[in-house]
């Protein structure tokens, strides 16, 4: 799994549908991980934060608006956006979905194509620098998309891990990310890397944006980790 990829919780307790659901987002670009049911969800996200989660709403043992309520009242999942997906058309249920916390709510059956144009839509929001879009921050731009970072007149230089870095940080200026936090989105969890890595690359990343006499855009947090602003 490529690090810059888009990471997708499919929640479906109909083998064939998660399966369809999954192979087409893969498609799309996106890294998929499976949750037969409502408890294994919570496991996995515990275990692996998602950008977003599809979430069917009747499943055995613990229904998606209970598995949506939970995610929702926790202040490190409340965040991740949810596509409620269900067979109920009438629209109080649906406002209940949305009441509960979902982000946006789709009948089933529903167009597979629509579908992944909501996830898209959802994966602007949240992680904008993965679908191509220009960033900003003060006199700080990143193109995304032409992998070019600007500071005022200056074209600044980054490597991969550093431009990972500023992305991170620039889709959210302010959040503090801990250490752990940050090796897990840039590094990604398949790779093993000691957390004194990340200060060292936040230093060549402050390197590159005061290389031309600006202030240090990035925050210092002692004892949590580092914030952009």
């Amino acid at each position: 799994m490529s690090v810059d990829q888009p990471r997708v919780l499919v929640v479906e307790d109909e083998p064939a549908q998660r399966e369809v659901l999954a192979y087409n987002l893969e498609a799309e670009g996106f890294a998929v991980s499976r949750a037969q049911n409502g408890e294994e969800a919570l496991l996995l996200v515990d275990e692996d934060l998602p950008d977003i989660i599809v979430l069917d709403w009747m499943m055995p043992r613990l229904s998606g608006i209970e598995v949506c309520r939970r995610l929702k009242i926790r202040p490190e999942t409340r965040s991740i956006p949810v596509i409620m997906l269900s067979a109920r058309t009438e629209e109080i249920d649906k406002v209940r979905g949305l009441e509960t916390g979902a982000d946006d709510y789709v009948v089933k059956p529903y167009s597979v194509i629509e579908l992944m144009a909501r996830v898209r839509s959802q994966l602007r929001r949240v992680r904008p620098s993965t679908v191509g879009q220009r960033l900003e921050f003060d006199d700080i731009v990143l193109d995304s998309e032409s992998h070019k970072v600007q500071r005022g007149p200056d074209n600044i230089k980054l490597g991969p891990t550093e431009f990972r870095l500023l992305s991170t940080f620039m889709e959210k200026p302010g959040r503090v990310w801990s250490r752990e936090q940050l090796l897990d989105r840039v590094w990604g969890r398949d790779i093993y890397v000691d957390t004194r890595t990340v200060d060292v690359h936040i230093g060549r990343l402050r390197k590159a944006l005061t290389q031309s006499g600006g202030s240090d855009p990035v925050r210092t947090v002692r004892g949590a980790g580092y914030a952009l602003g």
